[in-house]
């Protein structure tokens, strides 16, 4: 008996220790994630070019820069600028300036679609040949609408290659190339007002 009380002992010690291994591991990935993350979105700036392909249903290409809460975006059909305050998306074919709240998920159709916090997920990462991959998966209670994400980073700069992310049912995928962290200027998220001062409808949809 006291033979199969020390059993016992012994495997709940062996379950904790690996629970607390589990965390440990889960913590560490986080913080290296963190590290990706600031890189993009930090203060200091961010630009990268991105191919993004929604289930083989909507694609497009462009180059994006990134400073904290401001954006700028260029693709096939559309320029637009967030200063954090202030949205303004350029329609090219339609000649068209759509003028946003910063924050409103009325930007286009897939602003309000794509959205998490850190604190959403559970964290694991591997290595796999000279790169890094992050596996992020939602928390029961978590209020995002991203249920999944992978991330593939250089092993070495941690500059991200590629980003996948898993939205209902469906996958987005998102290969990333030409990325640089640092030295974007405020003036890059500046709407350009005096480019397009003829033959453009302004539509204003702000509060």
């Amino acid at each position: 008996m006291k033979k199969f009380s020390l059993i016992i002992v012994f495997l709940f010690c062996s379950l904790s220790a690996l629970n607390i291994t589990a965390q440990n591991t889960s913590d560490k990935a986080r913080l290296e994630f963190e590290k990706v993350y600031n890189m993009v979105f930090g203060p200091q700036g961010s630009t990268l070019r991105y191919d993004v392909n929604i289930i083989g249903i909507y694609k497009t290409h462009g180059t994006i820069w990134y400073k904290g809460k401001k954006q700028c975006f260029s693709d096939e059909r559309v320029n637009t600028w967030n200063d954090g305050v202030t949205a303004y998306m350029v329609f090219k074919k339609k000649k068209t300036i759509e003028i946003h709240d910063a924050t409103s998920d009325k930007k286009d159709k897939y602003s309000g679609k794509f959205k998490f916090s850190l604190d959403d997920f559970s964290y694991s990462m591997h290595k796999e040949d000279n790169d890094i991959i992050f596996t992020l998966k939602q928390h029961k209670n978590a209020k995002g609408t991203v249920k999944e994400v992978r991330a593939q980073v250089d092993g070495t700069t941690y500059a991200p290659k590629n980003l996948k992310l898993k939205v209902a049912f469906f996958w987005v995928k998102i290969q990333i190339s030409n990325f640089r962290s640092g030295g974007v200027a405020d003036a890059q998220f500046v709407f350009p007002a005096d480019r397009y001062k003829e033959g453009y409808k302004i539509v204003d949809h702000r509060k």
